[in-house]
């Protein structure tokens, strides 16, 4: 993981956000939309040797020790275990997120089936979250990061994504008919799939009534390596591996819009599924994962 991390916003806010190493001229950038002046909010140079994440020792960063319970459409999980001792920071200035072999035996509570099982992985890496300690409302967000492994040798999947703040990655339990929800009309046949629905019309958890509310995601990217010799199976347009893809997952369904660079003769690819809405989204996390 590279030595950057900025969020810039179109007003300066007094706070201590901003990394003392940051220089003064990237203080300022220009809007590519429409030209106008955005100020450094927020920034992390990563600097200081030996800096850990475990929950605690950091005021704007944690990294996860728990299971990475995301599956798949197909019914895959992931095969790592989140470790905080696979993250941490270079002599040189670099934030390094390690993949290891290792293995991590643990009781499973489903939060959603309401069942326990024994569980057990063989690999770990890492998770690094600002959720609930930074947050912002729109911007721009820059990213300097150089990538593991090899294109075409699959097994990871690198990402750095963002989630509104309603919802944690990898929590379920919060994310569960929360996430990718930017709806805010009541629908009746739609209420019990929206956990702050429009048609709600107690103040629940402190929210406004009448308002649906949810956990959009904004993935910056998202690597998925390896040579599927041809396109994936259920994709449309056809997408083969190895690709990226920047994505904006909102709403009643699963929509989200798209650009992908996929495939070992760098096919471009731009397009949108649908859009319903734009939420907040915090800073969530950069991940290395098996």
């Amino acid at each position: 993981m590279k030595n950057l991390f900025h969020i810039i916003l179109p007003s300066i806010i007094s706070a201590g956000w901003i990394d003392e190493d940051t220089p003064s001229k990237l203080h300022t950038t220009k809007s590519l939309v429409d030209g106008s002046t955005y100020h450094l909010i927020m920034s992390d140079e990563f600097n200081i040797p030996n800096r850990t994440f475990t929950d605690g020792h950091d005021p704007t960063w944690t990294a996860l020790d728990k299971s990475d319970d995301d599956y798949s459409a197909s019914g895959g999980g992931s095969l790592h275990f989140y470790n905080s001792s696979t993250v941490r920071t270079t002599p040189d200035g670099m934030l390094t997120i390690s993949s290891i072999i290792d293995e991590t035996s643990w009781t499973y509570h489903d939060e959603i089936e309401k069942t326990t099982t024994l569980e057990k992985k063989h690999f770990k890496s890492g998770m690094i979250q600002s959720w609930n300690k930074f947050c912002f409302t729109g911007g721009i967000i820059e990213v300097d990061v150089i990538l593991p492994g090899e294109p075409d040798i699959g097994g990871l999947w690198p990402a750095v994504w963002m989630l509104g703040n309603l919802g944690r990655a990898t929590y379920e339990g919060s994310t569960n008919n929360l996430w990718p929800w930017s709806y805010d009309k009541c629908d009746r046949k739609k209420q019990e799939s929206q956990v702050i629905s429009a048609c709600n019309q107690a103040n629940h958890f402190g929210l406004n009534k009448d308002q649906g509310r949810g956990a959009t995601e904004i993935d910056v990217l998202e690597l998925m390596g390896g040579n599927s010799n041809g396109p994936l199976q259920a994709t449309y347009p056809p997408i083969s591996l190895p690709y990226v893809d920047m994505t904006l997952q909102v709403s009643l369904l699963f929509c989200f819009f798209y650009f992908v660079l996929f495939g070992l003769l760098g096919i471009v690819e731009l397009g949108f599924y649908c859009l319903f809405g734009f939420d907040c989204g915090a800073v969530d996390y950069l991940d290395f994962t098996h």
